[in-house]
């Protein structure tokens, strides 16, 4: 069942209300990334595809040495190699947490990275923060961040989120109640209280908070962090694009529904689990896999434990789901050589560049089930992964809320697929009006891209 709808354009993610019984090929969960990557697409005429993303959009991250090293530095220290990051070097000192889901109030040594400010060069109504980082048990880490808005005044500095891989030291959360009057922190959304009064935010510095237990040479590293603003416009309906690609990736299937019911302290059970079933998928197809001992706590009756995993590890305990982005993201980035980004993109034109280059998608979408053929269901908010094209231009999605692995293969028709996605606004099945994510989505790649890879995220504005 979905959850309710925030009042706001922070779309509520969560599963489908009802499971579609749609049939499909059967699953080839092996990955194929490398071989899909070398496999030329079929390209439809002669079409450019947008070379510069969504003038709508400005994403941007600090990932190398030399960023590591701008910024403000307070205990923390760059570190080199084939993967730069920012680490503890000498902490600033302790200080005491209460964890606000355990009651338990513990000492933690830390140390501060604040980067420079970043001009956005889309004065942005919303923006998200995403992460990359690494960060062993005894450790775990805080985003912040602080913004100028365009009448020149600044915002408070706001907690975009605590975050850790594990969930024995802290409960990783989101926070609520964030706000100054004029904006205010949607789980992990920072949002403009009312756009049409013209304020945006105009530039952001975050900061990062290293933690570790006192007394030892633990330390997180962040590989990558960044944010992405955004001023989509209002809008029911988007232009229809000009189908450009016939390709089909070889990605992993894996159903929610065949987890209803599964440690229901995870957001009642798979029946929400469309976030980090489809992270998931995505994962596997570059090749992450979990261990058997990092499986173990799953009931072994169970099958696909590593989407229990996903769910486990993802699971923000404000919240109480599993479909806040960023942590999507940085969960996706906990497997070896992966990163993982939250962005908004501009057209079914960006994901046929992205595809075109073997790098599929999850997008996030809300719809009645009237406005998509053969989904079978309605949502407040759900997640499903897009895989292909097909000689029609229609989307090929992996639709986890599907009720088997061989049926979450589905096509949809393009003009339905593309407008429920980049959308705004619609009204939902009340006949009230309601928000769309205006093209949100998730983008997991490796952290070495080809040429070729970096060339189509550059395309749709990720670097």
């Amino acid at each position: 069942m979905s959850r309710a709808e925030q009042p706001s354009r922070r779309t509520v993610l969560a599963a489908a209300v009802a499971a579609a019984v749609v049939s499909g090929a059967v699953a080839d969960t092996a990955s194929a990334a490398a071989a899909d990557s070398d496999r030329a697409p079929t390209l439809l005429g002669s079409r450019r595809r947008s070379s510069g993303g969504s003038p709508t959009v400005d994403n941007h991250a600090w990932t190398s040495y030399a960023d590591w090293r701008t910024g403000a530095a307070q205990g923390t220290r760059a570190v080199a190699g084939a993967r730069p990051g920012l680490a503890i070097g000498a902490p600033l000192g302790s200080v005491d947490y209460t964890d606000p889901h355990t009651k338990t109030t513990a000492a933690w040594e830390y140390a501060t990275w604040t980067s420079p400010v970043h001009q956005l060069s889309v004065p942005a109504t919303e923006t998200i923060a995403s992460w990359n980082a690494h960060t062993p048990a005894g450790t775990w880490i805080q985003v912040e961040l602080h913004g100028t808005y365009s009448d020149g005044t600044d915002t408070p500095w706001y907690v975009m989120g605590r975050w850790a891989a594990g969930d024995q030291d802290i409960k990783r959360t989101s926070v609520d109640g964030q706000t100054d009057g004029r904006s205010t922190i949607w789980t992990d959304t920072f949002s403009i209280d009312d756009a049409t009064t013209g304020l945006r935010l105009t530039s952001y510095r975050l900061r990062l908070t290293l933690y570790r237990k006192p007394g030892t040479k633990l330390t997180p590293t962040v590989w990558r962090l960044g944010a992405m603003g955004s001023d989509v416009p209002d809008r029911f309906t988007v232009p229809a694009s000009t189908p450009g690609l016939v390709r089909e990736l070889t990605v992993p299937r894996y159903s929610q529904e065949i987890h209803v019911g599964q440690y229901p302290e995870y957001d009642n059970g798979g029946e929400a689990w469309c976030s980090p079933t489809s992270s998931q998928m995505i994962i596997e197809y570059w090749g992450g896999r979990l261990t058997p001992e990092q499986l173990a706590w799953v009931d072994p009756a169970f099958a696909d434990p590593q989407v229990d995993n996903a769910a486990r590890f993802t699971y923000d305990y404000q919240y109480e789901g599993c479909g806040n982005w960023p942590f999507n993201a940085a969960y996706a980035a906990t497997f070896k050589d992966l990163q993982g980004v939250v962005t908004r993109l501009g057209s079914l034109g960006d994901l046929e560049t992205l595809i075109a280059a073997g790098i599929p998608a999850i997008t996030s979408q809300s719809f009645l089930s009237s406005e998509l053929t053969g989904a079978g269901y309605g949502t407040s908010g759900h997640l499903m992964t897009v895989i292909g094209f097909t000689a029609d231009g229609d989307v090929i999605a992996n639709d986890p809320n599907s009720p088997t692995d061989p049926a979450v293969r589905r096509v949809y028709n393009r003009r339905e697929f593309e407008n429920i996605w980049l959308r705004t606004k619609r009204y939902n099945a009340s006949g009230n009006l309601s928000s769309g994510t205006g093209g949100v989505c998730y983008l997991y790649f490796p952290a070495h891209p080809t040429a070729r890879q970096c060339e189509a995220l550059a395309a749709v504005g990720v670097r």
